[in-house]
């Protein structure tokens, strides 16, 4: 038998003596596989990516018109073109490799489905205040999603967004006004030491915010204005925008790996993986 397919007994969270079991061949992927030549989620009016033969001299990169071989070129946008994963280098002049800051290994998950309230709101907000209509995750909605007993500190929040349709994995966000956090639920995560976001929102600051990002700023624990990786307090951290969690996919506890390519840049496209805890 293929070791591979074996579960596979982890210590998931540093902070504590437990040890779980995960399948590491039952990994569920929650990155939405991007059709680069048909229907896809776009955000803040980027075009389609797109792949297509490359073609130089008599060679045209495409077997069906008669090449050797398959052979194309791919272009993209990270942020606006499907699943990604970004770093403070989003907001900073420097950016160390992204793919060299990500833990290799699975890591303590928690799966929460979150209700986002509709502005204006009493107590919480963000930079620019949320407009008149705006939807926005609340630490409020958070502290009551939040289990009572965990197996350990999570490291990981994935986060679904309601209501959830499968048609968030075509949806063009450019003319819509999709939730965000607030900076109230962003400094929450930060509290409950939580490195790794993973959402199904294209960003987690509204679309249009002024350049403010606040909810990014909180989460990296870069201060306004700051365009200084080293200033960052929270430089090893990490948001997933633009994921996809299915139903079937049960709120609780469980672990996640982060897959990238080892690519320059300050956003990667990426390839979460969760994987349910076994009864051991």
């Amino acid at each position: 038998m293929n070791s591979a397919t074996l579960p596979v007994r982890l210590r998931l969270a540093v902070d504590s003596d437990r040890e779980s079991c995960i399948d590491l061949a039952a990994g569920v992927s929650l990155a939405i596989a991007l059709d680069l030549q048909g229907e896809q989620p776009r955000h803040f009016d980027a075009p389609p990516a797109r792949s297509t033969p490359y073609v130089v001299g008599a060679f045209n990169g495409e077997v069906a018109r008669g090449a050797s071989c398959n052979c194309r070129s791919v272009t993209l946008i990270p942020h606006c073109n499907g699943t990604h994963t970004e770093g403070v280098g989003h907001l900073t002049r420097d950016c160390p490799p992204l793919h060299a800051q990500i833990p290799s290994q699975p890591m303590a998950a928690l799966v929460l489905s979150l209700q986002a309230e509709t502005a204006p709101l009493a107590d919480e907000g963000s930079l620019p205040a949320p407009q008149a209509g705006d939807r926005v995750l609340t630490r409020r909605a958070l502290l009551a999603a939040w289990p009572k007993d965990l197996p350990w500190q999570p490291q990981v929040l994935v986060l679904r967004t309601l209501p959830n349709s499968p048609d968030k994995c075509t949806r063009d966000y450019s003319t819509l006004n999709p939730p965000y956090l607030s900076r109230q639920l962003a400094a929450e995560l930060v509290a409950r030491g939580i490195k790794h976001l993973i959402t199904d929102l294209p960003s987690i600051d509204r679309s249009h915010d002024e350049g403010l990002l606040t909810a990014h700023r909180v989460f990296f624990g870069l201060a306004a204005g700051s365009c200084e990786w080293s200033d960052a307090a929270r430089s090893q951290a990490t948001v997933t925008e633009l994921a996809y969690i299915a139903e079937h996919i049960s709120d609780g506890p469980c672990a996640v790996q982060l897959q990238v390519p080892a690519w320059s840049g300050d956003a990667l496209p990426s390839r979460p993986l969760l994987f349910a805890l076994l009864e051991t």
